[in-house]
């Protein structure tokens, strides 16, 4: 069996590809030495371990004694796992979606040695099909104009890079100017959501159908604001229609990464940290509003699954499950997506028997003949085979019967599991149980909060040198954290400080935004870039805007410092916060949709700070009728005075109203 220098390494995308023929290399200096002094271009694939297409592009290509003779006689290949290495990834992705007008993974990029590239796309074949130039056609070429026509190759990199420094330089412009954001750019937000809103099937768009929350904190938010009904429309038909579909994981909750079609049925059957935990937020916002039940039971549905199947005996929550399982447990190297999570008609009557079996599959949209039509499934993985989904009307039912098969799912051979913990989705998933113990009242959510924060506290945090790290697996934290990391975990902990009040909460809050703004600030230009100084191998420090399937760290740090501003008085990190708004507002004037989140944190801006501070022996009533109504632009503080009859004292713009002492009259004021 070959073995490469990843098996070294810790992350799970990088320990996959260790037994590959190709020498694989981690992204280093031993890397870079080598690529300068053999004078070699270096092929570079980024990935991750529950990327479908990365499987497929390892089984066809990495594992080829062909295509590794090529790659390591003619190159020097590096493996990134985008999760830890996500500034490693922005780069590279800057320039393939530049030169291609695309991106995705497994992403390939062909860089000289001094890191810089010249070509790219995304997943290449082994030989020419599908419209693209097979792998081994790609390499061959490559190597060939890398001795034969090395000026030209140089030429262009120098022309890329030109293009890439002018992006960045745009950037610096925009923040330069400084200019004031105009308020029309939420009702331009709003109405481009409202034009792109599927009325027949909910979402965004069409096919295919990715949940993306922060449009939902924004409509929420639009909502409150603007009192502006038909955002709240859009936003409850959207999670109903997703939890109806066949993305939502029918028997052991949890959401999948995206369907492929427009109705929310077939998924993409990875299942990612980041989408439960944002996607539980959406559900309970959208429930404090409401009052419907349904939204309730679906957060409660991610947090069961998040916490049977995600979580480290320490607190700390893994990162992903694949979409990709094994087929039979006899042939373990055969796998299929979806395959741990789709039934067979027989298997379904074998485990409930004929009468529940037929009720089961009338609400669930089952068949005998298998429930997934030839045209959404067009590589035929999912013949006879039926994917669960609320084909039924009413709530859902049929508790029994759901784990009877759940239990027979169970014996089958589960998807690989990343399990390392990042800093950053542990923040998301902090904060999701921090808010599911507020509007719940579970205090087993507290409690999962509770744990994570203090592991990332243990072990991720380093206090002495001041840096908290992105990543730990297996006992060891690694990787000096990024701004992502920062913003999302001080997050995190504000929304458990206002779940539970401890000051330690707090207090590491006002730390990290500190680190934050020393680390990743631009105090000339405004905003923040994503990496610190330092890093020899970066070719170019990026400040990222865009709120796709994670919000940005530039509008997660600006909600952060906003809050800290309202909670603690200090107004230079309010300054920060607004700086960093007014330096994305070329990009919040021309492409709204783009940045929704920052959006929020705008709206935030635009209110003066409201407080809500609770004092006495037990406050816990008061407390509740804060944490039951949907306030997405005040926060919430615990006086020093724990002692005395309870009370609550709302502050606007730090003027307060006098204490009222019972819960009637602070909801009257809170509304």
């Amino acid at each position: 069996m070959h073995t490469n220098r990843l098996a070294n390494e810790q992350s799970p995308y990088l320990l996959q590809h260790a037994h590959n023929p190709v020498d694989w290399y981690p992204w280093g200096d031993e890397a870079f030495a080598k690529a300068r002094a053999e004078n070699k271009p270096i092929f570079l694939s980024i990935g991750y371990s529950t990327c479908h297409w990365c499987h497929v592009m390892e089984r066809e290509s990495f594992e080829s004694e062909a295509a590794a003779e090529i790659l390591n006689r003619d190159f020097v290949a590096i493996k990134v796992d985008r999760e830890e290495r996500p500034d490693v990834d922005r780069i590279y992705m800057l320039f393939v979606q530049a030169t291609t007008g695309g991106g995705g993974w497994p992403m390939s990029v062909w860089l000289n040695p001094d890191l810089k590239p010249f070509y790219g796309g995304t997943y290449f074949p082994p030989d020419n099909r599908y419209g693209r130039p097979g792998f081994r056609t790609v390499l061959t070429h490559i190597a060939q104009a890398w001795r034969e026509d090395r000026g030209r190759i140089d030429e262009s990199v120098s022309d890329i890079m030109s293009q890439l420094q002018g992006y960045a330089a745009l950037e610096k412009s925009a923040a330069t100017a400084q200019k004031e954001v105009q308020n029309d750019v939420l009702l331009r937000c709003f109405t481009h959501f409202k034009r792109s809103f599927d009325r027949k099937f909910g979402g965004f768009g069409t096919a295919p159908k990715f949940p993306r929350p922060v449009q939902i904190n924004f409509l929420l938010r639009y909502w409150k604001a603007e009192q502006e009904d038909e955002a709240l429309e859009m936003v409850v038909e959207t999670l109903r229609a997703m939890a109806r579909g066949g993305m939502n994981d029918q028997l052991g909750g949890g959401f999948h990464r995206y369907s492929v079609d427009a109705r929310w049925f077939v998924p993409h059957f990875e299942k990612m940290l980041y989408d439960q935990a944002q996607l539980a937020v959406s559900y309970l916002e959208a429930y404090q509003i409401t009052g419907h039940s349904d939204l309730a039971d679906e957060a409660r549905r991610i947090f069961t699954y998040v916490l049977r199947d995600m979580r480290h005996r320490l607190g700390g929550f893994y990162s992903a499950e694949d979409a990709d399982s094994v087929v039979h447990p006899d042939h373990p190297k055969e796998k299929a997506e979806g395959a741990f999570y789709v039934f067979d008609w027989r298997e379904v009557v074998a485990v409930l028997g004929e009468a529940e079996a037929a009720a089961f599959g009338e609400y669930y949209g089952c068949r005998p003949e298998g429930n997934v039509e030839p045209h959404e499934d067009p590589h035929e993985e999912f013949t006879r085979k039926n994917i669960l989904f609320r084909a039924g009307d009413g709530e859902p039912r049929f508790a029994e019967a759901s784990a009877k098969l759940l239990g027979y799912r169970n014996m089958r051979v589960r998807p690989h599991l990343d399990d390392k913990v990042l800093t950053s989705w542990n923040g998301l998933m902090i904060s999701a149980f921090a808010k599911g113990a507020q509007v719940l009242g579970d205090p087993a959510y507290l409690d999962a909060a509770r744990r994570a924060a203090n592991f990332l506290r243990n072990t991720q945090w380093d206090a002495e040198r001041g840096i908290l790290r992105r990543r730990w697996r297996a006992g060891q934290g690694a990787i000096d954290g990024f701004l992502d990391d920062y913003a999302f975990f001080i997050l995190g902990l504000l929304d458990l400080y206002e779940t539970a009040f401890a000051a330690e909460d707090l207090a590491l809050a006002v730390t990290l935004a500190e680190r934050m703004i020393a680390l990743f600030g631009d105090p000339e230009n405004g905003a923040f870039f994503s990496t610190a100084e330092g890093d020899p191998s970066l070719v170019m420090r990026l400040k990222e805007d865009y709120d796709g399937a994670e919000p940005s760290g530039n509008s997660m740090a600006a909600m952060a410092l906003l809050r800290l501003e309202a909670m603690t008085g200090r107004a230079e990190f309010g300054e920060a916060a607004r700086r960093t708004i007014a330096a994305f507002h070329n990009r919040m004037e021309t492409q709204t949709a783009a940045v929704p989140q920052m959006l929020c944190a705008y709206m935030f801006s635009q209110r003066k700070p409201r407080q809500i501070q609770f004092a006495g022996a037990d406050p816990a009533a008061l407390v509740s009728v804060a944490h039951a109504r949907f306030a997405p632009f005040q926060v919430l503080l615990r006086a020093a005075q724990t002692e005395g009859e309870a009370e609550a004292q709302i502050c606007e713009d730090f003027v307060c109203r006098l204490p009222v002492r019972d819960a009637e009259t602070l909801a009257s004021q809170v509304e």
